[in-house]
This record gives structure tokens, C-alpha cells and sequence, in this order.
């Protein structure tokens, strides 16, 4: 005979059934796009001072000016994020390194700096030297640039960011790597420079390899928290974003041979870091409006519920 619970299971609520967290107005596609073009940009900074370095001065040009408008143009997307443009200007008041925002905010700022820098001289053809101190420098601010929206997303008391704080790293540092790579495969598409190529495509499958990686453990995570980044908004969106990057890996092995296979597969592997990131952002709304994630958050032997 089994034992009658006289206690119902305790139910994750709130006053009203109104979010414990407020909820932040994220917009999409503005978010989402910021995050993937900061990435683009940081990838490519280091892209172009690998070839530079190594004598590769068509893709060091293609690299350096595919940089700086990606550096712009993920900036407009994060002055749309942030509804008027001095707010951006107010970040950088201070600098306190204790904030990630703040940290990347300067980060930004002076890797778009070097960028532009470096592409100037580039296009000119003047300033050679000081081109080139740019381009270097901006090596060192670029992987900062790609990897730091995931310490400030991980920084946050959202619940599905907070917990994946291991996680969001490999996502968002193996999506600079495949973003390049899908820069030079569509690059190469139209060039036709073998070793070119050569270097887009391994940098793509080893960033889609840790990009998947990274996903993999967004959803496979354990209790209520890694729960939106398997079921809802989240987790289709990163599930289609998992179809994309394999599919994009599988083309470009065809894609020496063809340009339409190069293309395709840049497509592809573009789409996929790109959803991961709407699925990411969807993923965090979701926990952080529903009082079930937030409560769970903070109380680890509740984070499974009862059976």
C-alpha cells in the first residue's frame, strides 16, 4: 500500500502571476544581429593580421574592410537595441572593469577604432605602418570583441543565461570562428583562390565543430533552468540553428569544386550562427518571464521537478 501525500507538490509561482525578473524589452532582430556582426567583426580582425602576417594580402584586405563594416554595422544595430544613440555615449563615462558592460563597451569602441583604422589604410594606401600597428592591435581586441557578450549575458540574473556559463562561451566563441570562415568560403566563391579557401574551410568546420559543441550543452542541460533551450521559442530556434551549421558543414564539401557550393555553404553556415543567437535570446525571455525558472534558479535541489 502506498503512502498518501498529504502536502500538494509545491508549485513555482509569483504575486499575480506577474515576472519576478522585469522583464527587459529585447528586440529582435536587433539583438540577435549586434551579437552575430560583433562576433563577424572580432574574427575577421584576427583573420586579417594572420594574413598579413603571412603575406596574404588579398584576404588581408578582404578581411580588414569586411571588419570595420561589420564593426558599423553592428554598432547600429546596438544603438537600435538601445533606443537612443547617447546611451551608448553615456557607457562610456566610466570605466569599471567589475562590469561587463561597461568593459565591453570600451572594448567596442576601440576595436572599432582599429579596425576602421586598418581598412583606411587599406583603401588609401596610405599610412602603411600605422595600418598595420592597427590591424595587429586589433587582433588582441578582436577575440575580446567575439567572446565578451557571453561573460555579460552569463552576468545577468537571467536564468537561462546565468546557468549557461560554460556554455555560452563555446557557443559564441565557436560562432566567430565559423562566421569567418563563412566570410572566406563566400570570399572564395568569387575569387577562386585555392588557398584562400583552403583556410576559410578549416576555419569554419573547426567553429561550427565548437559552435555545435556549445549548443549541444545549452541543451542538454540539467533541471528547469536549461529547459527553454530545449522545449519552446528557444529551443526550435537552436535546433533549426544546429540543422543549418551541419547542413552548411556537409556543402562545403563540395564547395572546392563549385562556387554554387560555396556559396550555398557560407549561406548556411551564416544562418545557423545567427539563429543561435535568436535562440539564445529567446531562450533567456522565456526563463526570465516565466516565475517557475527564477525560483528554480535560486533554490538547486528544487531545480528538478517532483515526480
Amino acid at each position: 500500500m502506498t503512502e498518501q501525500l498529504q502536502v500538494p507538490p509545491a508549485e513555482f509561482q509569483s504575486y499575480y502571476g506577474r515576472p519576478i525578473l522585469k522583464v527587459s524589452r529585447w528586440k529582435e532582430p536587433h539583438l540577435p544581429a549586434y551579437l552575430f556582426l560583433g562576433e563577424l567583426s572580432g574574427a575577421l580582425a584576427l583573420v586579417g593580421a594572420v594574413a598579413h602576417a603571412t603575406g596574404r594580402r588579398s584576404l588581408t584586405r578582404t578581411a580588414r574592410l569586411a571588419a570595420a563594416a561589420s564593426a558599423y554595422a553592428g554598432g547600429a544595430f546596438l544603438t537600435l537595441e538601445l533606443g537612443r544613440p547617447e546611451r551608448f555615449l553615456h557607457m562610456l563615462r566610466v570605466a569599471k572593469p567589475t562590469s561587463p558592460m561597461s568593459v565591453g563597451s570600451w572594448i567596442l569602441s576601440a576595436h572599432s577604432g582599429l579596425v576602421s583604422a586598418a581598412a583606411a589604410s587599406e583603401v588609401t594606401g596610405r599610412l602603411a605602418g600605422a595600418g598595420t600597428m592597427a590591424g595587429a592591435a586589433s587582433a588582441l581586441t578582436g577575440p575580446l570583441l567575439a567572446a565578451y557578450p557571453a561573460v555579460l549575458l552569463a552576468n545577468t540574473a537571467v536564468p537561462a543565461w546565468h546557468a549557461a556559463h560554460r556554455e555560452l562561451p563555446l557557443l559564441f566563441v565557436g560562432g566567430a570562428m565559423t562566421a569567418a570562415g563563412a566570410a572566406g568560403l563566400a570570399a572564395s566563391a568569387v575569387a577562386r583562390d585555392r588557398s584562400d579557401f583552403d583556410a576559410a574551410y578549416r576555419l569554419a568546420m573547426i567553429g561550427a565543430a565548437v559552435e555545435s559543441v556549445g549548443g549541444y550543452g545549452l541543451e542538454r542541460m540539467s533541471g528547469l533552468v536549461g529547459e527553454p533551450y530545449r522545449t519552446g521559442p528557444g529551443g526550435q530556434m537552436l535546433t533549426v540553428a544546429r540543422y543549418l551549421t551541419i547542413s552548411g558543414g556537409v556543402v562545403a564539401l563540395a564547395a572546392r569544386r563549385s562556387r554554387t557550393a560555396a556559396a550555398a555553404s557560407a549561406a548556411l553556415l551564416t544562418g545557423g550562427g545567427l539563429g543561435a543567437k535568436f535562440g539564445v535570446l529567446r531562450a533567456g525571455k522565456a526563463s526570465a518571464a516565466d516565475p517557475k525558472y527564477v525560483v528554480a534558479s535560486q533554490r538547486p535541489a528544487a531545480q528538478e521537478p517532483d515526480s
